[in-house]
């Protein structure tokens, strides 16, 4: 029997999710108007597929921008493909919605930013009690929680 109500792992599956709607939108329409996005993302998540001098240039993260230089964009229910252009030479990205970061649209000051909260303590996994603290905490070692951006820096004066 579930002890609580997990909102934590469900908003961040809600916030993945709408990843996936946006992308597969602009995947059938393209991107209107304005829009844009930077997404930044783990470079070392498992299922990331990049080329290996991107991954030895971006050891941590990266982050590509989908703008007027894309191509092939296909979207699935785990993550996304595209081709972008480094210079001259175009690559083929794989990027899962769980290695994503941050996911800005400047265009609209609409962002999210994914934190992994890693538990120091090491508390027993069996204890159904919130960290101490309350939710600004982050919860259990591993957990990813999904907050809103501020974007005061793409602000047009």
């Amino acid at each position: 029997m579930a002890v609580g109500i997990d909102y934590g792992n469900l908003m961040h599956r809600a916030m993945r999710g709408l990843i996936h709607n946006v992308l597969t939108d602009i995947a059938a329409h393209g991107l209107p108007g304005e829009h844009h996005f930077f997404i930044t993302f783990d470079t070392q998540h498992p299922d990331v597929e990049i080329a290996d001098w991107l991954s030895d240039r971006y050891p941590g993260e990266m982050t590509v921008v989908l703008q007027h230089r894309y191509d092939a964009l296909e979207v699935t229910e785990d993550g996304f493909s595209v081709t972008l252009s480094f210079g001259e030479s175009p690559e083929r990205l794989y990027v899962p919605y769980d290695s994503i970061k941050t996911f800005v649209d400047p265009s609209v000051e609409f962002g999210l930013r994914f934190e992994t909260h890693d538990d120091e303590d090491d508390e027993d996994e069996d204890d159904p009690r919130p960290p101490e603290g309350g939710p600004e905490d982050g919860g259990t070692a591993g957990r990813q929680d999904a907050e809103v951006v501020r974007l005061d820096s793409f602000r047009k004066p």
